[in-house]
């Protein structure tokens, strides 16, 4: 859930409360949706876990700055489908040569930004530069392969270096993002992008309101008003809904379906992800140093019962979940055998060890009390440490100063995190690393899967961490609500067609 080779603060902290799971497909309303006509005038009451430091999406990071502005406020010239397909947005068209070597984008005409200003091939031009040239904004590193970016009238031509299989999906994240050159707006605090949404008012602390862009260049969104409401307490965001103080709640935990259905109010909505529940093991030094230690960690863990306890969800044995490309079961690299896990540590010499688990904690116990049980009884004693955020960015993820760390990465396509060998992972294989670096010059979609594949398979026989559960989307909807988007709401949260019903 950290973003590729940048942390993503409250991308972890959007997952919240570790319930996601496989389940359902596509971006669908309520199941039990009441009907009626929409209100054009509603204000609609959205539950998110994490709030923002800031709402600067080039510099800061943080899934839930994706979740609130990617889409509703700020648009590139291509976006992504829930179903992960993407689609012209500011481009009214986009072509790719056959060398993969020149992409042409059609800029649309009649597009304005929030204050007013025409948005224009220089706009993105600039934009587009801005990303590339400098380093510290988010996602610089995806536009390296790119060796110009030119306006020719209203068609945006990028030269490429070589193929980058990878260029398109980059441009639907932050990378692609579209800014107003010259704009002196405070992005720390306001936002001027060309989304169906306005940045209204951020309560810090409590709320963020968006309002329809009635000067939207596209269909305008069906609710008057979004407020999206920053609860990180599961049972205090229940109670809000029961009390009709709120419409929709993300990050909800699956375990609680009876109790928010209870009133015909609400239906739950199970939602396929990217989520990705992520045992790391720092492999540099101690037992782990090992691979069969690592292999006996993994052996040890019983993942169908993580799922179980979490009321939503599906296995994962390697480190591409089911929706992005290069997945494969990998269960045969490690089966949940604690006999095999016991002799491997034999084996290991490495029998009744202490090992530490670092775990944020917004968490929760559910995951790191499975653990514990796990490895006892493989002999192996786990000491948990709940530490608050900034102590786990300063420690395991800038220090990698940890043994054991358990955050859910909620980014989609990351696997270029296993190819980093200064990634938190600490995972260093050359032959991994090429195998990626292929995957993204491969012009062929299939070609690049299967080289994924390839390494992914490697990681998981190295035994390079464990991966815990494919996270869903957990999601409890009014049936008064309609088109809540219902796969991959922890990374991106296109509003622009939720609608309440009128009363």
């Amino acid at each position: 859930m950290l973003r590729r080779t940048t942390v993503a603060a409250a991308a972890l902290l959007a997952a919240g409360a570790l319930l996601f799971s496989a389940c359902t497909g596509g971006a669908s309303p309520s199941p039990t949706s009441t009907g009626g006509s929409p209100d054009p005038d509603a204000s609609i009451a959205v539950r998110l876990v994490a709030e923002p430091g800031n709402l600067d999406i080039r510099e800061t990071a943080g899934a839930a700055l994706d979740q609130i502005l990617i889409d509703n406020v700020y648009q590139g010239l291509v976006s992504r489908t829930p179903d992960q397909e993407i689609v012209d947005t500011l481009a009214s068209s986009h072509e790719v040569s056959a060398d993969g070597l020149t992409y042409t984008f059609t800029l649309r005409e009649g597009v304005t930004f929030h204050n007013g200003e025409p948005l224009t091939p220089a706009d993105v031009v600039w934009s587009l530069q801005q990303v590339k040239d400098n380093a510290a904004y988010r996602d610089s590193e995806h536009l390296a392969r790119v060796s110009s970016i030119a306006a020719n009238g209203q068609d945006i031509v990028l030269t490429l270096s070589e193929p980058d299989s990878t260029l398109l999906w980059n441009l639907t994240g932050r990378a692609g993002l579209v800014l107003k050159e010259g704009d002196t707006t405070d992005r720390k605090t306001k936002a001027n992008g060309t989304g169906p949404y306005v940045l209204a008012d951020w309560k810090q602390g409590d709320s963020i309101t968006l309002k329809r862009n009635d000067a939207y260049w596209g269909e305008k969104a069906k609710a008057a008003e979004v407020v999206l409401d920053f609860i990180p307490d599961t049972q205090a965001a229940l109670s809000g809904a029961l009390a009709g103080e709120l419409d929709v709640l993300t990050g909800f935990d699956a375990n609680l379906k009876d109790q928010v259905e209870a009133n015909g109010d609400f239906a739950l909505v199970l939602g396929k992800s990217t989520d990705k529940g992520v045992l790391a093991m720092n492999s540099t030094q101690g037992p782990l140093a090992d691979k069969r230690v690592r292999q006996a960690i993994r052996q040890a863990i019983d993942k169908e019962s993580i799922v179980g306890a979490l009321g939503a969800g599906q296995t994962l044995y390697g480190p591409i979940p089911e929706l992005d490309p290069g997945y494969e079961d990998l269960e045969w690299t490690a089966p949940f055998d604690p006999d095999a896990a016991k002799k491997l540590l034999a084996e290991a010499g490495a029998e009744d060890i202490t090992l530490n688990l670092t775990i944020p904690s917004f968490y929760g116990s559910t995951v790191s009390q499975i653990l514990v049980s796990n490895l006892h009884d493989v002999g192996i004693t786990l000491k948990v440490d709940n530490v608050e955020f900034p102590t786990w960015i300063s420690d395991v993820y800038t220090n990698k100063d940890y043994e054991l760390s358990f955050v859910l990465h909620t980014e989609a396509r990351d696997f270029e995190n296993w190819a980093n060998p200064d990634y938190y992972f600490t995972y260093d294989n050359p032959k991994v690393q090429d195998l990626y670096a292929q995957s993204t010059r491969a012009a062929d979609p299939d070609t690049s899967a299967d080289l994924l594949k390839q390494a992914a398979r490697i990681v998981a026989e190295d035994q390079a961490a464990d991966w815990l559960y494919n996270g869903a989307s957990v999601v409890a909807v009014g049936t008064d609500i309609t088109g809540f988007p219902s796969v991959n709401v922890n990374e991106r949260m296109n509003l622009a067609d939720l609608a309440k019903s009128q009363s």
